[in-house]
């Protein structure tokens, strides 16, 4: 099986369901913690790639640390966009997992199950 990378928020309860499906199904992962280690670069650009049509998509945009900041997105080029995500993990939609070279975010369990099963 593919490892699965799992960026996390210790104090997210989103994460921790995610965490707990992933468990329950006996899925092993490499949990890291994406506000002291965000992303790769690599995983970002996958993430881009993927979520073009609607960048805002990537970023946590109920949290605090969003609403702070006051920017427009879709305004930004890619690589602002990049160093913006890697300045303060918690702007970035978690969980965030990079999976089989696609990005996998927030958690759904209909969404993980069509991913995992």
């Amino acid at each position: 099986m593919k490892k699965i990378i799992f960026y996390s928020y210790l104090k997210c309860s989103t994460c921790r369901k995610a965490a707990k499906w992933l468990k329950s199904k006996d899925f092993e992962f490499e949990l890291h913690d994406i506000v002291k280690e965000p992303p790769l670069v690599d995983y970002l650009n996958v993430a881009l790639d993927q979520y073009s049509d609607d960048k805002k998509k990537i970023f946590n945009t109920r949290g605090n640390a969003f609403r702070s900041i006051n920017i427009d997105i879709y305004s930004l080029s890619r690589e602002e966009i990049i160093q913006l995500l890697l300045s303060d993990g918690k702007l970035i939609k978690r969980p965030f997992l990079f999976y089989e070279k696609k990005v996998i975010l927030g958690f759904n369990e209909i969404e993980y199950a069509k991913q995992f099963m």
